[in-house]
Protein backbone atom coordinates (compact mmCIF):
# COMPACT_ATOMS: atom_id res chain seq x y z
CA UNK A 1 0.00 0.00 0.00
CA UNK A 2 1.68 3.40 -1.00
CA UNK A 3 1.94 5.18 2.17
CA UNK A 4 1.36 9.22 2.84
CA UNK A 5 -1.92 9.04 0.41
CA UNK A 6 -4.49 11.92 1.14
CA UNK A 7 -8.34 10.73 2.32
CA UNK A 8 -10.59 10.63 -0.90
CA UNK A 9 -12.79 13.35 0.42
CA UNK A 10 -8.93 15.82 0.81
CA UNK A 11 -7.98 15.12 -3.22
CA UNK A 12 -12.02 15.70 -4.53
CA UNK A 13 -12.05 19.39 -2.67
CA UNK A 14 -8.29 19.88 -4.00
CA UNK A 15 -9.07 19.12 -7.43
CA UNK A 16 -12.69 20.54 -7.58
CA UNK A 17 -14.16 16.91 -8.47
CA UNK A 18 -17.56 17.84 -7.86
CA UNK A 19 -19.79 15.12 -9.12
CA UNK A 20 -21.41 15.87 -12.90
CA UNK A 21 -24.71 14.54 -13.68
CA UNK A 22 -23.61 15.06 -17.48
CA UNK A 23 -20.75 12.45 -17.08
CA UNK A 24 -23.34 10.18 -14.82
CA UNK A 25 -20.87 10.48 -11.80
CA UNK A 26 -20.92 8.85 -8.07
CA UNK A 27 -18.08 8.77 -6.20
CA UNK A 28 -17.27 5.39 -4.09
CA UNK A 29 -15.32 6.29 -1.16
CA UNK A 30 -15.42 3.58 1.30
CA UNK A 31 -12.60 1.86 1.76
CA UNK A 32 -14.15 -1.16 2.65
CA UNK A 33 -15.91 -1.80 -0.83
CA UNK A 34 -13.45 -0.51 -3.40
CA UNK A 35 -11.23 -3.28 -1.71
CA UNK A 36 -14.31 -5.96 -1.62
CA UNK A 37 -14.20 -5.01 -5.64
CA UNK A 38 -10.88 -5.11 -6.27
CA UNK A 39 -10.71 -8.69 -4.21
CA UNK A 40 -13.74 -10.28 -6.08
CA UNK A 41 -11.59 -9.42 -9.78
CA UNK A 42 -9.23 -12.36 -8.88
CA UNK A 43 -5.88 -12.77 -9.56
CA UNK A 44 -4.74 -9.08 -10.37
CA UNK A 45 -1.14 -10.27 -10.72
CA UNK A 46 -1.01 -11.10 -14.83
CA UNK A 47 -1.59 -9.20 -17.48
CA UNK A 48 -3.53 -5.73 -17.56
CA UNK A 49 -6.43 -4.52 -15.54
CA UNK A 50 -8.21 -1.88 -17.21
CA UNK A 51 -10.62 1.09 -15.06
CA UNK A 52 -12.89 3.26 -16.54
CA UNK A 53 -14.19 6.07 -15.07
CA UNK A 54 -11.89 5.82 -12.10
CA UNK A 55 -12.97 9.64 -10.99
CA UNK A 56 -11.21 10.29 -7.32
CA UNK A 57 -9.17 6.98 -7.43
CA UNK A 58 -10.93 5.11 -4.83
CA UNK A 59 -10.74 2.07 -6.75
CA UNK A 60 -8.10 2.50 -8.32
CA UNK A 61 -6.16 2.28 -5.12
CA UNK A 62 -7.75 -1.02 -4.26
CA UNK A 63 -6.71 -2.61 -7.00
CA UNK A 64 -3.16 -1.29 -7.20
CA UNK A 65 -3.37 -2.49 -3.36
CA UNK A 66 -4.67 -5.87 -4.05
CA UNK A 67 -1.52 -6.43 -6.70
CA UNK A 68 -2.38 -5.65 -10.06
CA UNK A 69 0.84 -5.43 -12.19
CA UNK A 70 -0.46 -2.61 -14.12
CA UNK A 71 -3.53 -0.88 -14.19
CA UNK A 72 -4.63 1.15 -17.03
CA UNK A 73 -7.46 3.66 -16.11
CA UNK A 74 -9.38 5.40 -18.77
CA UNK A 75 -11.13 8.53 -18.07
CA UNK A 76 -12.67 11.85 -19.82
CA UNK A 77 -13.27 14.25 -16.91
CA UNK A 78 -9.78 16.59 -16.60
CA UNK A 79 -10.03 16.90 -13.03
CA UNK A 80 -9.94 13.17 -12.71
CA UNK A 81 -6.85 12.57 -14.73
CA UNK A 82 -5.11 15.12 -12.85
CA UNK A 83 -5.60 13.03 -10.06
CA UNK A 84 -4.71 9.89 -11.50
CA UNK A 85 -1.66 11.22 -12.72
CA UNK A 86 -0.84 12.13 -9.18
CA UNK A 87 -1.77 8.61 -8.21
CA UNK A 88 0.62 7.05 -10.59
CA UNK A 89 3.44 8.95 -8.54
CA UNK A 90 2.55 7.03 -5.80
CA UNK A 91 2.58 3.33 -7.67
CA UNK A 92 5.79 4.04 -10.34
CA UNK A 93 5.72 2.25 -13.28
CA UNK A 94 1.62 -0.14 -12.40
CA UNK A 95 -0.94 2.63 -13.13
CA UNK A 96 -0.84 4.72 -16.83
CA UNK A 97 -3.42 7.18 -17.24
CA UNK A 98 -5.61 7.10 -20.54
CA UNK A 99 -7.15 10.45 -20.95
CA UNK A 100 -10.36 9.72 -23.30
CA UNK A 101 -14.20 9.03 -23.84
CA UNK A 102 -14.22 5.11 -23.37
CA UNK A 103 -17.21 5.03 -25.69
CA UNK A 104 -14.47 5.63 -27.97
CA UNK A 105 -11.02 3.85 -26.52
CA UNK A 106 -11.00 0.26 -27.89
CA UNK A 107 -9.97 -1.41 -24.46
CA UNK A 108 -9.87 -4.76 -25.81
CA UNK A 109 -6.27 -3.77 -27.43
CA UNK A 110 -5.02 -1.82 -24.03
CA UNK A 111 -2.29 -3.64 -22.22
CA UNK A 112 -0.96 -7.18 -21.96
CA UNK A 113 -2.97 -10.29 -21.88
CA UNK A 114 -4.96 -11.33 -20.00
CA UNK A 115 -7.00 -8.12 -19.70
CA UNK A 116 -9.87 -7.62 -17.59
CA UNK A 117 -12.40 -4.61 -16.74
CA UNK A 118 -13.01 -3.69 -12.94
CA UNK A 119 -15.03 -0.71 -13.26
CA UNK A 120 -17.64 1.77 -11.30
CA UNK A 121 -19.83 2.68 -14.50
CA UNK A 122 -20.78 5.59 -15.43
CA UNK A 123 -24.68 5.05 -14.97
CA UNK A 124 -25.46 6.91 -17.89
CA UNK A 125 -23.22 4.53 -20.32
CA UNK A 126 -22.84 1.43 -18.59
CA UNK A 127 -25.32 -0.34 -21.26
CA UNK A 128 -23.97 1.31 -24.09
CA UNK A 129 -20.30 0.14 -22.97
CA UNK A 130 -21.19 -3.20 -21.94
CA UNK A 131 -22.46 -3.91 -25.43
CA UNK A 132 -19.70 -3.13 -27.27
CA UNK A 133 -17.39 -5.07 -25.03
CA UNK A 134 -19.35 -8.03 -25.34
CA UNK A 135 -18.50 -7.62 -29.16
CA UNK A 136 -15.24 -8.37 -27.92
CA UNK A 137 -15.40 -10.81 -25.05
CA UNK A 138 -12.80 -13.23 -26.56
CA UNK A 139 -10.35 -10.77 -25.55
CA UNK A 140 -10.92 -10.25 -21.67
CA UNK A 141 -10.20 -12.92 -19.05
CA UNK A 142 -13.58 -11.17 -16.73
CA UNK A 143 -15.58 -7.72 -16.08
CA UNK A 144 -16.12 -7.28 -12.69
CA UNK A 145 -18.67 -4.38 -12.99
CA UNK A 146 -20.78 -2.24 -11.01
CA UNK A 147 -24.46 -1.33 -12.63
CA UNK A 148 -27.77 -0.42 -10.89
CA UNK A 149 -29.02 -3.16 -9.73
CA UNK A 150 -31.76 -3.36 -12.30
CA UNK A 151 -29.80 -3.67 -14.93
CA UNK A 152 -27.50 -6.85 -13.30
CA UNK A 153 -31.04 -8.24 -12.45
CA UNK A 154 -31.52 -7.84 -16.22
CA UNK A 155 -28.12 -9.37 -17.51
CA UNK A 156 -29.21 -12.29 -15.27
CA UNK A 157 -32.40 -12.66 -15.65
CA UNK A 158 -34.15 -15.95 -17.03
CA UNK A 159 -36.70 -16.59 -19.18
CA UNK A 160 -40.59 -16.33 -18.40
CA UNK A 161 -39.19 -13.23 -16.14
CA UNK A 162 -40.63 -9.95 -16.50
CA UNK A 163 -36.30 -9.24 -16.39
CA UNK A 164 -35.53 -11.40 -18.96
CA UNK A 165 -34.86 -9.31 -22.27
CA UNK A 166 -32.27 -8.05 -25.19
CA UNK A 167 -29.11 -7.72 -22.60
CA UNK A 168 -30.38 -11.05 -21.27
CA UNK A 169 -29.75 -12.95 -24.19
CA UNK A 170 -26.79 -11.27 -25.82
CA UNK A 171 -25.28 -11.43 -22.23
CA UNK A 172 -25.37 -14.84 -21.33
CA UNK A 173 -24.59 -15.80 -24.98
CA UNK A 174 -21.29 -14.39 -24.47
CA UNK A 175 -20.75 -14.61 -20.93
CA UNK A 176 -21.44 -16.46 -17.58
CA UNK A 177 -23.47 -14.09 -15.10
CA UNK A 178 -22.48 -14.10 -10.94
CA UNK A 179 -24.06 -11.29 -9.44
CA UNK A 180 -21.89 -10.54 -6.09
CA UNK A 181 -23.35 -8.16 -3.96
CA UNK A 182 -25.28 -5.11 -4.02
CA UNK A 183 -23.73 -1.32 -2.80
CA UNK A 184 -26.08 1.18 -0.97
CA UNK A 185 -27.06 4.26 -2.38
CA UNK A 186 -25.24 5.84 0.61
CA UNK A 187 -22.30 4.50 -0.03
CA UNK A 188 -21.62 7.02 -2.72
CA UNK A 189 -21.02 10.34 -3.13
CA UNK A 190 -23.47 11.70 -4.27
CA UNK A 191 -26.04 9.27 -3.37
CA UNK A 192 -27.84 7.78 -6.60
CA UNK A 193 -31.42 6.80 -6.54
CA UNK A 194 -31.29 3.50 -6.93
CA UNK A 195 -29.27 0.68 -5.19
CA UNK A 196 -26.33 -0.50 -7.11
CA UNK A 197 -24.35 -3.79 -8.11
CA UNK A 198 -21.14 -5.66 -8.31
CA UNK A 199 -21.62 -8.10 -11.22
CA UNK A 200 -18.89 -10.44 -12.54
CA UNK A 201 -18.99 -11.56 -16.31
CA UNK A 202 -16.91 -14.22 -17.80
CA UNK A 203 -16.90 -14.66 -21.59
CA UNK A 204 -17.27 -18.05 -22.49
CA UNK A 205 -14.98 -20.40 -24.55
CA UNK A 206 -17.14 -20.30 -27.05
CA UNK A 207 -20.34 -18.55 -27.22
CA UNK A 208 -23.39 -20.78 -25.97
CA UNK A 209 -24.65 -21.48 -29.79
CA UNK A 210 -23.82 -20.21 -32.83
CA UNK A 211 -25.23 -16.70 -34.22
CA UNK A 212 -23.33 -13.34 -35.46
CA UNK A 213 -23.82 -10.44 -32.61
CA UNK A 214 -25.22 -8.40 -35.36
CA UNK A 215 -28.39 -9.95 -36.22
CA UNK A 216 -29.05 -11.58 -33.03
CA UNK A 217 -29.33 -8.01 -31.59
CA UNK A 218 -31.71 -7.42 -34.48
CA UNK A 219 -33.48 -10.26 -33.58
CA UNK A 220 -33.91 -9.66 -29.76
CA UNK A 221 -34.57 -6.09 -30.86
CA UNK A 222 -37.18 -7.46 -32.88
CA UNK A 223 -39.05 -9.73 -30.63
CA UNK A 224 -38.66 -7.40 -27.14
CA UNK A 225 -39.34 -4.19 -28.82
CA UNK A 226 -43.34 -5.94 -29.10
CA UNK A 227 -42.55 -8.04 -25.98
CA UNK A 228 -46.67 -8.52 -25.50
CA UNK A 229 -47.23 -9.80 -28.54
CA UNK A 230 -46.49 -13.39 -29.89
CA UNK A 231 -43.68 -14.06 -32.51
CA UNK A 232 -45.58 -14.70 -35.37
CA UNK A 233 -46.19 -10.31 -35.10
CA UNK A 234 -43.31 -9.04 -33.22
CA UNK A 235 -41.13 -10.94 -36.08
CA UNK A 236 -42.66 -9.58 -39.02
CA UNK A 237 -39.91 -6.23 -39.40
CA UNK A 238 -37.10 -9.28 -40.00
CA UNK A 239 -39.64 -10.10 -43.38
CA UNK A 240 -41.11 -13.81 -43.26
CA UNK A 241 -41.96 -14.45 -39.79
CA UNK A 242 -43.40 -17.48 -40.68
CA UNK A 243 -40.89 -19.03 -42.48
CA UNK A 244 -38.22 -18.16 -39.47
CA UNK A 245 -40.33 -19.91 -36.90
CA UNK A 246 -40.98 -23.39 -39.09
CA UNK A 247 -36.80 -23.20 -39.73
CA UNK A 248 -36.50 -22.99 -36.12
CA UNK A 249 -39.61 -25.45 -34.50
CA UNK A 250 -40.04 -22.35 -32.56
CA UNK A 251 -44.31 -21.84 -31.96
CA UNK A 252 -45.67 -19.30 -33.33
CA UNK A 253 -48.02 -17.99 -30.46
CA UNK A 254 -44.79 -18.01 -28.47
CA UNK A 255 -44.01 -14.37 -26.35
CA UNK A 256 -40.54 -13.30 -26.94
CA UNK A 257 -39.49 -13.75 -23.14
CA UNK A 258 -40.03 -17.50 -23.31
CA UNK A 259 -37.77 -18.41 -25.92
CA UNK A 260 -34.62 -18.74 -24.07
CA UNK A 261 -31.10 -17.84 -25.40
CA UNK A 262 -30.48 -21.08 -27.76
CA UNK A 263 -33.87 -20.25 -29.38
CA UNK A 264 -32.66 -16.48 -30.16
CA UNK A 265 -29.16 -17.81 -31.42
CA UNK A 266 -31.38 -20.45 -33.78
CA UNK A 267 -33.33 -17.13 -34.94
CA UNK A 268 -30.94 -15.67 -35.59
CA UNK A 269 -29.29 -18.23 -37.54
CA UNK A 270 -32.07 -19.06 -39.65
CA UNK A 271 -32.64 -14.82 -40.18
CA UNK A 272 -29.16 -14.52 -41.89
CA UNK A 273 -30.22 -17.68 -44.44
CA UNK A 274 -34.17 -16.89 -45.09
CA UNK A 275 -33.66 -12.89 -44.78
CA UNK A 276 -30.41 -11.86 -45.10
CA UNK A 277 -31.48 -8.18 -46.25
CA UNK A 278 -32.94 -7.39 -42.65
CA UNK A 279 -30.64 -9.64 -41.08
CA UNK A 280 -27.51 -7.31 -42.05
CA UNK A 281 -24.53 -7.81 -44.68
CA UNK A 282 -22.29 -10.11 -44.01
Amino acid sequence: MAEGLPPLREVIAAHGLAARKSLGQHFLLDLNLTGRIARAAGDLSRGTTIEVGPGPGGLTRALLDAGARRVIAVERDDRAVAIQQELAGAYPGRLEVLAGDALEVDVAGLGECPRRIVANLPYNISTVLLIGWLRQAEAFESLTLMFQKEVVDRLAAAPRTAEYGRLSVITQWRCSVRPLFNVAREAFTPPPKVVSTVVQLVPRAEPLAAARMEVLERVTAAAFGQRRKMLRSSLRSLGNAEALLDATGLAPTLRAEEVDVEGFCALARAAESLCPTSAGDR
